[in-house]
């Protein structure tokens, strides 16, 4: 084989150029139809929310990005951008125009939010938006080109570019969004397009300008690490906060799923059979039912279930949640040789994060127990506040209550609701008195006085 002569390598090298200088301004053209709308569909969004910590109630701010989804103003961000605590939503569009908006919806297991902007203001202003169009994260496939779309640091209109790194990325974060679960049931898609603190809410997006993720989080420590849910998780949670007045009812029985990968052999299964059972949640419905760890499910309401692999969990618990609440589940399980049928009955899903509070005389921030919260720490039951912040030098930190404390009483009177807690220290600033706290700490139970 000859070798190539400077005349023929610059030869191809022309040629490469011309063929690029026609592919480009077409390809060129054909992203900026498609991606004209889909900027200008792109919003910044300024929150101030209340947080309770330390013992008071401060007031917080953050940024994100968002992209709006209809002609009636809906937006589309992640939970932890905007969640319920927000007590001042602002938006502000391509134009650079600012208006205001309300939180419509919010689901943290999916780290999802609908907003919809003030249309009577927009109105008002005689302003002007664009919307975007979901697309089918369904056909993504590892290599495809996306963009994302956002404001990182405050910098508003901002696209990077990559690839889609795996179109099925599976991690379920106990923590994720504010002290929330989310993760549970859905899988996302890893990209390296650049995604920094600020992008989050904003769109994924191919390059005709559809939609076909969220951005949503980076991997802490690495580079090139970003995750987006997808639209077809997006789609049913929008359709859901929309149809449900702001939130998703989904269901529980308490089994805490783990793949079978390379333990078949251990349980004496066949390839794609069944999914472990981890744990089972202290006092949940399966627990009530004599499910226990190291059972295999092997069918729902016969149906077979496969949970080889950690990808395949997200939809095996998805389908769990999409049950009716008080619907009576059949589980067949396998636990060493045998086989066996369970009913179990649904109960609707909580968050191990309830409601907050800040008893600032006391300089006392609390927040209710929520029976998630009682199960995982093995409580008798989903009363009391648990502590989470004291502020020194005031009554609750002088008397010794500390972070983690449960109140189970004040001045012998059960705390079964915040309600309880917030008219004992209404009576405390009325007419600050000495005011005994009954309260468990490390299963031992401890009695704290309040002193003015």
């Amino acid at each position: 084989m000859k070798p190539f002569s400077a005349r023929s390598i610059s030869a191809l090298v022309l040629a490469f150029f011309l063929v690029n200088s026609l592919v480009s301004p077409v390809r060129a053209a054909g992203m900026s139809r498609g991606f004209n709308q889909l900027l200008e569909s792109v919003v910044k969004i300024d929150v101030r929310e209340i947080a309770f910590e330390a013992g008071a109630k401060r007031y917080t701010g953050g940024i994100g990005s968002g992209v709006i989804l209809s002609a009636d103003g809906l937006v589309l961000t992640n939970a932890h951008v905007a969640s319920p605590r927000a007590v001042e939503i602002n938006i502000t569009f391509s134009s650079l125009e600012r208006v205001g908006a309300k939180l419509v919806g919010w689901d943290h297991w999916t780290d999802l939010a609908l907003l919809r902007v003030d249309m009577a203001e927009v109105k008002r202003r005689g302003l002007k938006f664009a919307h975007a169009a979901l697309g089918d994260s369904e056909k993504l496939f590892p290599g495809q080109e996306v963009y994302a779309v956002g404001t990182p640091h405050g910098l508003t209109r901002t696209v990077t570019r990559g690839i889609i790194s795996n179109n099925n990325r599976y991690f379920e974060d106990t923590r994720g969004v504010n002290g929330y679960e989310t993760g549970a049931f859905n899988t996302w898609l890893q990209t390296d397009a650049a995604i920094n603190p600020g992008n989050s809410g904003g769109p994924l997006v191919t390059d005709d300008g559809k939609v076909v993720g969220i951005s949503s989080r980076t991997y802490l420590g690495a580079n090139n690490l970003g995750f987006a849910i997808p639209a077809s998780t997006a789609r049913r949670v929008v359709e859901g906060l929309l149809r449900e007045n702001g939130s998703i009812t989904r269901s529980y029985i308490g089994l805490v799923p783990g793949a079978l990968q390379d333990l078949e052999n251990f349980y004496s299964l066949a390839s794609n059979t069944g999914m472990l059972i981890n744990s089972v949640d202290p006092g949940s419905p399966a627990a009530r039912a004599g499910l226990r760890a190291g059972d295999i499910l092997l069918a729902l309401n016969g149906a077979k279930i496969d949970g080889r692999f950690p990808e395949q969990l997200p939809p095996i618990q998805n389908l769990i949640a999409n049950q009716p609440v008080g619907a009576s589940l059949k589980l067949s399980v396998k636990r060493n040789a045998d086989i066996r049928d369970y009913t179990v009955v649904t109960e609707k899903l909580e968050s191990r994060v309830g409601e907050e509070w800040a008893l600032e005389k006391w300089g006392l921030s609390v927040r209710k127990v929520s029976r998630a919260y009682a199960r995982e720490n093995q409580l008798d039951d989903a009363n009391g506040a648990v502590v989470i912040g004291v502020q020194p030098g005031f009554p609750a930190a002088v008397s010794g209550l500390s972070r983690g404390d449960i109140v189970m009483k004040i001045n012998e009177l059960a705390v079964d609701s915040l309600e309880a807690l917030k008219f004992a220290h209404a009576g405390y600033e009325a007419k600050p008195a000495p005011t005994l706290f009954e309260v468990q700490r490390n299963r031992r139970v401890s009695l704290y006085i309040l002193k003015p």
